[in-house]
């Protein structure tokens, strides 16, 4: 059965630990502000855009300029702790990705509810079409836009 994961972590290395030593590689330290960037994303339910990031910052005092909060975004992305989506909405959303399993998405173009979703037949379908092509995949994204069952129900 196929399973991707996203960057495993060493073992009793957390996301504080993955994003210092990213960090590190790139000459750049810890600060508190990327750590309150880090724990607010963390700590983020589903789906989440930069905006709504830096509103739950502020409602928890914990103050953070917007340029920091975006190039923070892009340092957890790069350290395999979060994943930019595109969800066809004009602006990026990001989940938590660390210690979780592969999933696609299937998002509705009327409400924008993002649905998670995990598929051994698709995932063992896109091996076959790779070894078929000859292509070593290192990832992938895979989004189905439609309409939901609640957006679907309500035009009837």
């Amino acid at each position: 059965m196929p399973s991707i994961r996203t960057k495993a972590a060493e073992p009793d290395h957390g996301p504080e630990e993955r994003l210092r030593e990213h960090l590190k590689a790139h000459n750049l330290r810890m600060t508190p502000e990327r750590l309150m960037v880090l724990q607010g994303a963390m700590s983020q339910a589903g789906h989440f855009d930069a905006d709504e990031l830096l509103e739950s910052l502020r409602q928890s005092n914990r103050e953070v300029s917007r340029a920091t909060l975006y190039r923070t975004l892009d340092h957890l992305a790069e350290a395999g702790l979060v994943k930019r989506h595109h969800f066809g909405e004009g602006h990026a959303r990001f989940e938590s990705v660390f210690d979780r399993a592969h999933h696609d998405h299937m998002v509705c173009h009327r409400c924008g509810a993002v649905i998670e979703f995990v598929s051994v037949e698709i995932e063992t379908l896109q091996e076959e079409v790779c070894k078929q092509h000859g292509v070593l995949a290192l990832g992938h994204v895979h989004q189905i836009f439609g309409i939901c069952r609640n957006c679907q129900t309500e035009r009837t």
